[in-house]
């Protein structure tokens, strides 16, 4: 059998997370036209008084650079600052402006919208078990750094 056909009939793990992302991306994108899938490491996480850029990396899965380069492209179209943290002058954070807070409106509702078709499509216990078992899943294969060395 052609692995092609093996990855049709069969697909694995990364197969099926990506599928389902890309089509995930492609509903949202509607949603926030300037921004690009990958804007979504630090648009998903951000919050209305402002994020370490640490902080967002952490929680994104991305490293402290990436999300630094997320972060100018999202200040190039206006839709992040960088500002002081007030709990330490030294380090700064990343807080959405107007047009971000917007964008960030936009995205929660065109997601809201993306999860209720999909638990219309299987069933609204199936979709529950299925976003539990993907999360533990996601935890599961987060890094721990203490186990590393």
């Amino acid at each position: 059998m052609r692995r092609s056909e093996q990855k049709r009939n069969n697909p694995d793990l990364g197969a099926l997370t990506a599928r389902l992302l890309f089509a995930v991306q492609r509903q949202l994108a509607g949603s926030h036209a300037r921004t690009k899938p990958r804007h979504g490491a630090v648009m998903a996480y951000l919050d209305e008084q402002g994020n370490r850029a640490t902080e967002l990396a952490e929680l994104s899965g991305q490293h402290k650079q990436v999300i630094g380069t997320l972060v100018d492209e999202l200040e190039a179209l206006g839709l992040v600052t960088r500002e002081p943290d007030p709990a330490d002058r030294r380090a700064k954070l990343v807080v959405p402006t107007a047009a971000g807070l917007a964008a960030m409106r936009a995205g929660d509702e065109a997601m809201a919208g993306v999860e209720q078709r999909l638990a219309e499509a299987i069933g609204p216990d199936d979709y529950r078990t299925f976003k539990r078992t993907l999360q533990r899943l996601a935890e599961l294969s987060t890094p721990d750094d203490s186990a590393s060395g």
